[in-house]
Formats: C-alpha cells, structure tokens, sequence
C-alpha cells in the first residue's frame, strides 16, 4: 500500500492507537493485581532523586542526540524544529506499528516529505539504519565480555530448555543482524552493482516471488542510496557514529538507571542490566503488537526481576511510561500539525511509492523507537 495522507491518518488514528495502550495497561494492571505489597508504595516514595533524575536526563539526552543526528545526516537541510518533529514522529511510527515492521519503514517518506529529495531520504534512513546495526554488533562482544556471560536471565520460570533457547535465537539474531549490516556497507560503499544485480535475480527465482517487487525496489534504493553517499566526508561519518553511539547507550541506560533508583547496584550489575537490556530488546522484535504492546511488559520480569523482586511491576510501569506511552502521547500532538504543515504546498501532494509493510531485513533501530 502506497504511503499518502490518508493512509498516514488510517494507519495513525486515535481508535488504533488506543489499543495497544489498553493492551500494554491491561497486562501492567494485571501483574500488579498478582504482584501488589503494601510496602511497594513506600519504596516508590523512597526513590533516589538522583538516579531519577538520571534516567531523565539519559532520555532527554537520547532524544538530544537524535535530533543531531538526523539534522547532520540531513547535512542541516531541517531545521531544529524539523528535526525534532521527524524525530517525534519516528518514535510515534515505531510505538503505533508493530516492532517487525518498525518506524524505518515510514521514515523515507517523512524525510521526503520535509523537502528532501527521495534518493536522499532514502540514503539517509539507510545510513542510520546501517550505523544502528553497527552498533548493536560492536557493543554485544563487549558487553558479554563485562557481564562475564550473565546475559541471560535466571529466574525459576526459565527453565534451562527455555533458557538455551533464548540463547540460540539471540545468537540467530546477532548473526543475521552482522550479516545484514556488513552486506549493507559492501553495498553501499564497495559493490552496490553486484548486490543489485543479486537482489533481482533472488525476486526472478520462484521462492522470492511474492517479494519480487520489494527486492527490486531495494536494488534501486541501494544503487541510489550509494551514489548520495559515497561522497561524504570524514566529517559527516564522525558525526554520524559518535551520535548513534551515543543515543544507543543512552537507550539501553535507561533501564538501570530506574532499577538504580530503588535498589543498590554495583558497577557490574550495571553492566548486566546492560547486556540483558540488548537481549530483552532482540527478543520483543519478534512481538506482532503496535510497540510490542504487552509482550514488552510480560517479558521485563524474566530480564531484570532478579534486581527488584515483586518491585519489578512499579519498574516496568514507569519505564514503558517514558519510554512508550510518552511517545505515543507525543506522536499525537505531533502528527496533526506535521499533516498540516507538510501537505499545505501544492507541490508536496505527489508522494513516491513507499510501500507500508515489514520486509526480510532485520533492523536493531529500529531504528529508533524500539520499546
């Protein structure tokens, strides 16, 4: 389905965004009717200011270095007011749509949209979305090697079936992401002819058929995308991994810093929280709810239970409050007045033919906005 105005509007009503809130509500006042001491409310009150004040600022501080990044990958073509309104409305797309498909699929068009060209836009959403892979690649090696192998969750409830399971799909995952984001720089920068010419004979072979389209699609973008960025300079490439690195750690900081914030943790626990965050986040990209609505919250127990007891309910609560439903409150003041601005020129009423659904290519960025 071709993005337009309409099928924006469709895809971002109220009525369909109203669901996953009351999914994801629902389960969190389910787990606390099951969960719920009379002492939890004096911990909450006995929160520490400073690690509260912590997590505030890693996700201001995150949403800071996103609005950079993207107003750099644009080479300055937004302003901070675009910038943090296609930044608002990534999250928005990556809350409002389920976590296979995830806010990237929309974000060419909303780039294009703001004026920028299509071969462009669609360079720079592929820049992000390789430099996001990027990072999740470089950052598991080292945060396995300070967890000292504590990635997986110990609870009672995963039993050592479950667990060497949750193992073998994280390591399936790790493999396909490195996998997709190395072909991506060989296409981008060394060979976009020769994954071109791959990509269109796969959709000619009867297995690909039904992603016929899709697949040559993707050649042309890469071939495209490749054009617009082989030429950056050393500069535009600094600013773009120092700010995904950034906002990256800022994202999966912010779990320990709520946790920090009702019990003690050490250096180290940190660093587990740290790496139980990269898996927990692997594992809600397989959720088929807007956001993983409800599956993030069923799932938060078994990663970081250990730290907080029955406790973890309030954490959970608070954490898919600023991390989600701020967002998609966000996205709904947003999105209006976005509509409004962009499709006011005549000249704007001529969309591309993006289409709206998930494709084969795994992405951690999800881009941004996963929950």
């Amino acid at each position: 389905m071709a993005l337009t105005k309409e099928s924006l509007q469709a895809k971002f009503s109220t009525r369909k965004l109203i669901l996953p809130m009351l999914l994801g509500l629902g389960v969190v006042g389910y787990m606390l009717y099951q969960n719920y001491e009379p002492g939890q409310v004096q911990t909450l009150l006995q929160a520490s200011p400073f690690w509260l004040g912590m997590a505030l600022l890693v996700l201001l501080v995150r949403d800071y270095g996103y609005v950079h990044r993207i107003r750099y990958v644009t080479e300055k073509q937004l302003t901070l007011k675009q910038s943090f309104q296609v930044i608002m409305l990534w999250e928005f797309a990556s809350c409002a749509l389920p976590s296979v498909v995830g806010g990237t699929t929309v974000a060419a068009y909303i780039l294009f949209k703001e004026g920028i060209a299509l071969g462009k836009s669609i360079a720079q959403v592929m820049v992000t979305a390789m430099l996001d892979n990027l990072y999740f690649v470089l950052a598991v090696p080292l945060v396995l090697l300070f967890a000292k192998g504590q990635i997986l969750p110990e609870l009672e409830m995963l039993n050592e079936t479950v667990r060497q399971s949750l193992g073998i799909a994280f390591v399936i995952s790790y493999l396909l992401i490195a996998l997709y984001a190395f072909t991506m720089f060989y296409a981008l920068f060394i060979n976009p002819k020769a994954i071109k010419r791959l990509l269109i004979r796969l959709g000619q072979l009867g297995l690909f058929n039904r992603w016929r389209q899709t697949l040559f699609r993707h050649a042309n973008e890469l071939l495209i995308a490749s054009g617009h960025l082989r030429s950056k300079s050393m500069n535009y490439w600094l600013h773009a991994s120092i700010s995904t690195a950034f906002v990256w750690t800022a994202r999966y900081a912010i779990i320990g810093c709520f946790i920090a914030a009702f019990t003690e943790l050490s250096i180290a626990d940190h660093f587990i929280v740290f790496a139980r965050n990269l898996v927990y986040k692997i594992v809600l990209l397989i959720s088929i709810t807007p956001g993983g609505a409800g599956f993030a919250e069923i799932a938060f127990p078994a990663f970081f239970g250990a730290f907080l007891g029955s406790f973890t309910t309030i954490i959970v609560l608070l954490y898919r409050l600023l991390t989600y439903y701020l967002y998609l409150i966000a996205g709904t003041l947003v999105f209006p007045r976005w509509v409004a601005r962009v499709y006011t020129s005549e000249a704007n009423s001529t969309t591309p033919d993006i289409t709206l659904k998930s494709n084969s290519t795994p992405s951690i960025q999800m881009a941004v906005g996963q929950p």
